[in-house]
């Protein structure tokens, strides 16, 4: 991977970490139409540090909210931000038991796997479709909500399936409120890319060379500028019921990968 292809696939993943179209299954076809001969393992290095770049962009723009969680824990008191942690807690569970009893399978996802991609895309298209037809509401995330949410975080991880796009869809559909569904949605994968990151540290997984540390940068501040602008623009279009022009563009790209692949 040349350092033009990792800015191009940085950009990439920081537009579409935040818009409902899966940045993982974007990155997938960049990666396919690229060129990208790297192998698996070297592929999800790189598919996890920019997904580390997007994380921080989130921390960024809910700075303020993220501030006050914190200070709301040093209280030692079970108060709305306890509980608003308790939540992310519990949303993160399926996700973290798929990702560490199926590590290796996950990795032989994303090895170009285009026609997955394109079935996918088109599952995010049909359920933005239905969520954004859903009612708005001034309800919070409750705790049955979280473990509900965290499953359809769990089954995102298929690269074609839009990690924000399923869990504010299915956030929406429970009744939640939608600014309130798509601040629960970035801020839930924060602690999943940090464990993931610390994962791979502890584990020797990421022994990266000279070479290859120039590529990560590069993706790395690409994900990062371009995710801060995207974050704010979904929060936006979540808030204004929008989500159905995005399903138009996952059934075309979708169409695409999948033409792509059988031909």
């Amino acid at each position: 991977m040349s350092l033009f292809e990792a800015i191009i696939l940085g950009i990439i993943q920081g537009l579409t970490e935040f818009l409902p179209v899966s940045s993982s299954g974007h990155l997938e076809l960049g990666k396919a139409i690229l060129g990208d001969t790297s192998i698996p393992q070297e592929s999800m290095m790189f598919t996890v540090v920019v997904h580390f770049a997007t994380a921080l962009a989130t921390m960024v723009v809910y700075r303020a909210e993220v501030m006050r969680i914190i200070a709301g824990l040093f209280q030692f008191s079970y108060n709305d931000q306890c509980r608003f942690s308790v939540k992310i807690i519990i949303s993160m569970i399926p996700a973290a038991i798929v990702g560490v009893m199926f590590a290796d399978e996950m990795e032989a996802l994303f090895d170009r796997q285009i026609l997955l991609v394109g079935l996918m895309l088109w599952v995010t298209g049909l359920l933005l479709i239905v969520a954004d037809r859903a009612q708005n509401t001034n309800k919070d995330v409750s705790f049955k909500h979280s473990i509900i949410i965290g499953l359809s975080q769990a089954i995102a991880i298929l690269p074609g399936i839009s990690r924000s796009g399923a869990t504010i869809s299915t956030s929406v559909l429970l009744g939640v409120d939608r600014t309130k569904a798509a601040s629960f949605s970035f801020l839930m994968v924060v602690p999943l890319i940090l464990g993931k990151i610390a994962k791979d540290l502890l584990d020797g997984g990421m022994n990266i060379s000279n070479d290859q540390s120039s590529i990560l940068v590069a993706g790395f501040v690409a994900a990062f500028v371009t995710g801060l602008f995207a974050c704010q623009w979904m929060i936006k279009l979540v808030r204004n019921a929008q989500l159905k022009y995005f399903s138009y563009y996952c059934f075309v790209v979708g169409t695409l990968a999948i033409g792509y692949q059988l031909l």
